[in-house]
């Protein structure tokens, strides 16, 4: 079973704030990649409620299966490969493969035969290091909706916040409370 803490910090950009961070930091087109995140629930939400998701990225060729769920110093992933296989049964058939993560999702009294696909969002994402961990410039679609977004990957919690903090002091970008790209996506799409 592959786990790993994510520690991040995120903040909404305007497009303005996005295109001169990018132009700062000389990015061009192709230092963007296109990554895809489809997103999953039961119909009454399970997941959410406890503060959970689920979702399958592609990206460079490969598919990985993520349960991200709460955990003190930020989130906990699970991930699990998919084959091309399992990724057509899940999307097509509304099915869980067997592994770590229907393991993990029985043990919160979630059963995986109610999992079931609830939409797709798509990321050009732009990676580079910065300080002690990794900055990350995205641009989101999803339901209509674009949206711009700067984040943080640290390693410890209390630098990483000081230093993004420093960043968009550096870019006289206001702090905005922003929602993690799963609870936006839920957020349209429920209006």
């Amino acid at each position: 079973m592959e786990q790993e803490v994510e520690i991040e910090f995120k903040n909404l950009l305007t497009p303005d704030e996005f295109f001169r961070i990018s132009n700062d930091l000389s990015l061009k087109e192709e230092s963007f990649i296109t990554q895809i995140n489809h997103y999953f629930d039961t119909p009454s939400f399970s997941l959410k409620h406890h503060k959970c998701a689920l979702r399958i990225r592609e990206k460079n060729g490969s598919r990985i299966l993520t349960l991200k769920q709460p955990h003190p110093d930020g989130l906990l992933e699970t991930h699990q490969s998919l084959t091309d296989s399992e990724f057509d049964q899940i999307m097509k058939e509304n099915s869980l493969v067997n592994g770590d993560i229907p393991s993990i999702l029985m043990e919160l009294e979630i059963q995986p035969k109610d999992i079931a696909y609830l939409g797709t969002l798509t990321t050009r994402r732009a990676e580079l290091p910065y300080r002690n961990g990794i900055l990350v410039l995205d641009e989101n679609q999803y339901l209509s909706n674009t949206d711009f977004e700067l984040e943080y990957e640290a390693k410890e919690r209390l630098q990483g916040e000081k230093d993004f903090k420093d960043l968009l002091i550096c870019y006289g970008i206001p702090e905005r409370t922003t929602l993690n790209k799963i609870q936006r996506f839920f957020e349209a799409k429920n209006h």
